[in-house]
């Protein structure tokens, strides 16, 4: 990060301020449901509001169509729940970047905060238009990247701007970047990495990174079932990718060869069908019914987990054990939170997503140390990947 700017080293006093937040917040019957988000960015807000900036923030919300407004994907209600967490006005565009915002933007005065539309309600955003690069930077004078979570993405709003404007990180952003660089450059050990998640083939880039620098790679989810073929295990109708069995057994001798060690199931939680109202049965990990699926690991590899786990000084995890969203089959995922959340001697690090999910479904986010808001970022960071956001500020 020595090579970006922080938002402290901007002169912001009595000027707009667009600020990339990242207000891709859940909304039910209007009103947000997760404020997580929302509250992760107010450090910069707030920061810039005693600073005197007027302050503009732009986010996207949802999948919009681009076809324009969309009440359904409206950022109305993240504005109106950060009006509730902030002691300065809030205004809201009733357009992106079109004449509302920037009379809006031009009435805007110190100390005061305006939202624009869904940035997606615009086509060129993600296209990274330049002709909406320069109507989005022609409302302000500084730009601030904040939005952790979009920073893999190329669009307007996270690189586009950043070349128009003078830049600078946010300290969410810089913040991420920074903890999670650094749990990869030097990790406290021993490292332990947790993941899970649906298939191989989303994370075979983050498990290959992760071979080369922890010291045990815990495997769960759907995807485990690919690993276990690759022992030679049949996995009844469980989720698997045949086409990635060689890629898996593969990442299993490079571990080996390594000195990592990689843990699969011993057991897991098998059920005759993808629902809550399923038949389960708990079997040995080369015992699965060729009948049924298995959604969650099992009580013995719980077990084995959470041992590997208490042993870490550093613990990465991101992805679930299992189909945690169903009451059924959140057990694993509920334990192995809860090793995470036992293990007060290390430095406990959530990778964003489902696992973010999950620590707050089981109350457990204030006894980690670090909860990533970027799932797709962080993993494209873990990786090894330039994110093209924080790339941008350079």
């Amino acid at each position: 990060m020595a090579d970006i700017k922080s938002v402290e080293a901007a002169d912001v006093r009595g000027k707009r301020v667009l600020v990339r937040v990242d207000f891709n917040v859940p909304v039910k019957e209007g009103a947000v449901t997760d404020d997580t988000r929302i509250r992760a960015a107010l450090p910069t807000i707030t920061y810039l509001l005693e600073h005197g900036a007027k302050v503009i923030l732009m986010s996207h919300r949802g999948r919009p169509s681009g076809k324009g407004f969309e009440e359904e994907f409206s950022i109305k209600p993240a504005a109106e729940r950060l009006a509730q967490l902030v002691d300065a006005p809030v205004a809201v565009a009733s357009d992106v970047a079109g004449e509302n915002a920037h009379e809006m933007a031009d009435k805007l005065q110190p100390g005061e905060i305006l939202v624009l539309e869904n940035l997606r309600f615009d086509p060129r955003e993600k296209k990274n238009d330049p002709s909406f690069c320069e109507e989005l930077a022609s409302l302000a004078e500084v730009y601030v990247n904040d939005a952790f979570g979009t920073a893999h993405r190329a669009h307007a709003s996270t690189t586009g701007v950043a070349h128009l404007l003078p830049a600078y990180a946010g300290f969410l952003l810089a913040g991420e970047v920074q903890t999670l660089s650094g749990m990869l450059a030097e990790p406290k050990r021993p490292f332990v990495a947790i993941l899970g998640g649906s298939k191989v083939s989303d994370k075979v880039g983050v498990i290959d990174a992760l071979i080369d620098k922890a010291d045990t790679i815990i495997i769960g989810g759907g995807m485990c079932f690919t690993f276990l073929m690759a022992k030679g295990f049949e996995v009844g109708t469980s989720l698997k990718e045949e086409d990635w069995v060689e890629r898996a057994r593969a990442m299993m001798e490079k571990a080996q060869a390594a000195g990592c060690e990689l843990l699969l199931p011993v057991d897991v939680v098998a059920a005759d069908k993808f629902a809550e109202d399923a038949n389960t049965v708990t079997c040995a990990a080369d015992a699965i019914p060729a009948d049924m699926m298995g959604l969650d690991i099992g009580p013995e590899t719980e077990k084995l987990y959470a041992n590997a786990i208490a042993g870490g000084t550093t613990v990465f995890w991101n992805g679930p054990m299992g189909v945690f969203e169903m009451k059924a089959f959140e057990h694993g995922t509920r334990a192995v939170c809860e090793a995470v959340a036992a293990n007060e001697e290390a430095a406990t690090i959530i990778g964003g997503g489902d696992s973010v999910a999950a620590v707050n479904k089981f109350d457990m986010a204030d006894r980690m140390t670090f909860i990533s808001t970027g799932g797709g970022a962080s993993m494209e960071l873990v990786e090894g990947k330039a994110l093209s956001g924080v790339e941008a500020l350079k």
